[in-house]
């Protein structure tokens, strides 16, 4: 129990740090760290993220950063995906499972390692206009212009979060922090507290599906869902001291070998 206190607690840091990286994580600290099977992890995950998350989410609402609307519409889509992608994950052999999350996790990191590049060489030149933005806000009332192009922008991201959700339990905010960066002008802390609310509803809905499924939380996996609600709260206190380009750098290298590992022990 007191190595899924401290998984549980370093996940909940990671995704109060950055708003997307604690959920693919997860898996590995319990698989790895705890030896489990990647069936038995992925409800702990998810109930640890969503719980995690949640505690984020309810920050930021108090702090007016979360653009709720949109948050809601990409976890109604979300909770539609994500049983298809616990459907899935129960079809598909665990090699391949294993195989799909190594995958995400080094493009995660890539993602990552080139945004940091780009903020090191981009000039105001090149940098893309807010108008060609897909979800802009309105400068006069500071909310989202709803028009088709960010509504569908919108339910494209909530729709691939459910479904990676549900399939590989790794919460989605991966997909959902840059896909806002890229499509919209809103700021990152908004992105982020925004990234939470949809975080905490997409996984709140995948592990209901995985536990009507048959999966079962031990005492160990209650012990890693608590510890993340308090890393939560410790990384949102801690995410304004530590350089952004920091969190990236490191939380890409652990990506990377983390994919390495599973790869190599799926495989060789």
């Amino acid at each position: 129990m007191l190595l899924g206190a401290l998984f549980g607690s370093l996940i909940g840091i990671i995704l109060g740090l950055t708003g997307a990286g604690g959920g693919i994580l997860a898996i590995p600290a319990l698989v790895i760290g705890l030896g489990w099977s990647l069936t038995q992890a992925t409800p702990v995950a998810l109930l640890a993220i969503s719980a995690a998350a949640t505690v984020g989410a309810v920050d930021g609402l108090r702090k007016g950063l979360v653009r709720y609307r949109a948050a809601l519409l990409m976890a109604l889509l979300g909770a539609v995906f994500s049983p298809l992608g616990v459907y899935l994950a129960h079809l598909l052999p665990n090699a391949v499972l294993i195989s799909l999350f190594s995958a995400v996790m080094i493009l995660v990191a890539i993602r990552m390692a080139v945004q940091v590049y780009r903020k090191q060489t981009s000039t105001a030149c090149d940098q893309q206009p807010w108008e060609h933005k897909n979800c802009m806000l309105n400068p006069e009332t500071g909310q989202l212009r709803w028009n088709l192009r960010c509504s569908s922008t919108l339910a494209v991201i909530g729709s691939l979060s459910g479904l990676l959700t549900g399939m590989l339990g790794v919460g989605g905010g991966f997909l959902i922090v840059p896909a806002f960066q890229q499509f919209s002008d809103i700021r990152m802390h908004g992105i982020v507290a925004t990234s939470l609310m949809a975080i905490a509803l997409i996984s709140a809905t995948a592990v209901t599906g995985a536990i009507h499924a048959g999966a079962a939380i031990t005492a160990t996996g209650g012990v890693f869902i608590a510890a993340s609600v308090g890393g939560m709260l410790l990384g949102r206190m801690l995410s304004p001291r530590i350089p952004a380009k920091a969190i990236q750098l490191g939380f890409s290298t652990v990506c990377v070998g983390v994919a390495c590992y599973f790869m190599g022990k799926t495989w060789m």
